[in-house]
């Protein structure tokens, strides 16, 4: 069994990440980072990853946090992936996560974005009421003559 393993392999296998060049990205925007908060390392693409090892991962909105159970370069089933990994992410990451869940877009302000469907109708029964109080005769335009 290997003492060391690339982090951008690791997190691929043990399916953070759906693909090892979305995984090696991730790395390079410097969303993955090692170790606990106060003295997080950004981690390359490269940089290796021990049994033991905090992996800190930014998802936006939340940032996961994983400890290296167990070392592999390649990709696991998911009833594997427990025996490689731990999720170790704190509780108000998660909360944050369920608020934003919940939220969906109720917080959109008006005026961002398309309408809603409700408000669509809304604006549709608006202008219908506006036109039926409009009585247009265009054949009394053309007096002039």
């Amino acid at each position: 069994m290997k003492e060391e393993v690339r982090i951008d392999k690791w997190l691929w296998a043990v399916r953070v990440f759906k693909t090892r060049t979305i995984a090696t990205e991730a790395c390079k925007k410097g969303r993955v980072s090692l170790g606990t908060p106060p003295a997080d390392v950004i981690a390359k693409p490269s940089r290796t990853v021990r049994v033991g090892d905090i992996v800190n991962v930014r998802k936006p909105p939340v940032t996961y946090s994983f400890r290296v159970r167990a070392l592999t370069e390649n990709r696991l089933g998911a009833k594997l992936v427990p025996d490689y990994m731990e999720n170790v992410t704190p509780r108000a990451q998660l909360d944050l996560l369920e608020v934003v869940k919940i939220s969906g877009f109720i917080d959109r302000r008006k005026g961002l974005g398309r309408p809603t469907k409700r408000e669509g109708r809304d604006l549709a029964r608006f202008t219908d009421d506006i036109s039926d109080g409009w009585d247009f005769d265009f054949d009394d335009l053309d007096d002039d003559e």
